[in-house]
């Protein structure tokens, strides 16, 4: 077959197999939040030139101000209003590292929200564009970087197949470079444990277009790398119930039932703050059940056994002495 037709061939089964994101991918709401403010083009302005230092312009009094109300915000888990208060910050000083990266955080979790991919598009390129800035003033830090994974592993979940697999390539960088410079940031174990765990998971048609077409895929990632990140996340934040249910569904699929099962227990009663935590408190009680019936009916059938390995035999039962004439 000539090369050509290969590559068309190639290209139509990628798109044909590709299926969407598993669940340790995805995000999930119960109800949709008051529409935000999505921020224009212009308010966004081009990417600066990268510079030494992070914050050149003094922080002013009303700088420092809405700083503090959105971190008050985040603290009440009101995104949106929080959002515009690290947006007012960068009018005052374009070039605020911390309110770029927490601007592409919120922008994402937002974004995330909606089901509609014309919104959440609109707010996975804002979040893409204030990493750029970031990462253009601290281009090894680990806070930039992780906006950037962030940005392109959102971005994964709304493109085409080649597209997806280039946006991984891509981020690999990134998420590694975030979790050695801010190996205190959960967030960042979380989101390279799903790497971890999606490119470990790649099928014949991705990774040969990738060898093609991207010159090889990401090597190294295994499934134990992907749970022993979201095992570091959930140690450095045991509270947030996303972590329990990814490390769950992770146990499950690796056949260890009893520590889905004792992770869903203990997901179960953390407290629920919003409405993405109350859809992963319903997951995680959807999931358990069918966990606890197969190990009830696993412990049956190892009773089973054990008892007929006591059971005595037939000769053992009969009468010492008693023997046919």
């Amino acid at each position: 077959m000539p090369r050509h037709r290969f590559v068309f061939v190639l290209l139509g089964l990628l798109a044909a197999a590709a299926v969407p994101e598993t669940a340790l991918a995805q995000k999930t709401t119960s109800a949709q939040p008051s529409p935000p403010v999505v921020p224009a083009a212009n308010e966004l302005g081009m990417r600066p030139k990268p510079k030494a230092a992070s914050s050149p312009a003094p922080d002013s009094v009303a700088l420092r101000q809405h700083l503090r109300q959105a971190s008050t915000l985040q603290a009440k888990y009101k995104d949106s209003e929080a959002l515009a208060e690290y947006q007012a910050v960068l009018k005052l000083n374009a070039q605020h590292y911390e309110s770029l990266w927490r601007a592409a955080v919120l922008s994402v979790s937002i974004g995330n929200r909606y089901s509609d991919e014309t919104r959440k598009k609109a707010y996975f390129d804002a979040a893409h564009q204030y990493a750029e800035r970031a990462l253009a003033l601290q281009p090894e830090g680990g806070e930039s970087n992780y906006a950037m994974a962030l940005a392109l592993f959102s971005e994964a979940g709304l493109t085409s197949a080649r597209d997806r697999l280039r946006l991984f390539k891509q981020l690999r960088s990134h998420v590694f470079l975030a979790a050695e410079r801010r190996p205190d940031l959960p967030e960042a174990w979380q989101l390279l444990g799903r790497w971890y765990y999606r490119v470990a998971h790649y099928n014949l048609l991705e990774k040969a277009f990738s060898r093609i077409f991207l010159g090889g895929y990401p090597q190294g990632a295994t499934s134990k790398k992907a749970m022993d990140a979201l095992e570091k996340a959930h140690q450095l934040d045991p509270l947030r119930i996303q972590y329990c249910y990814d490390l769950a569904r992770m146990y499950k699929y690796q056949g260890r039932r009893q520590r889905a099962i004792a992770m869903l227990q203990e997901a179960i009663k953390l407290p629920t703050y919003t409405s993405e935590d109350l859809t992963v408190n319903r997951l995680c009680q959807q999931l358990l059940p069918p966990l606890l019936r197969a190990a009830a009916r696993r412990d049956r059938l190892h009773a089973n056994w054990y008892k007929s390995l006591r059971a005595p035999t037939p000769n053992a039962t009969a009468t010492p002495g008693a023997t046919a004439h």
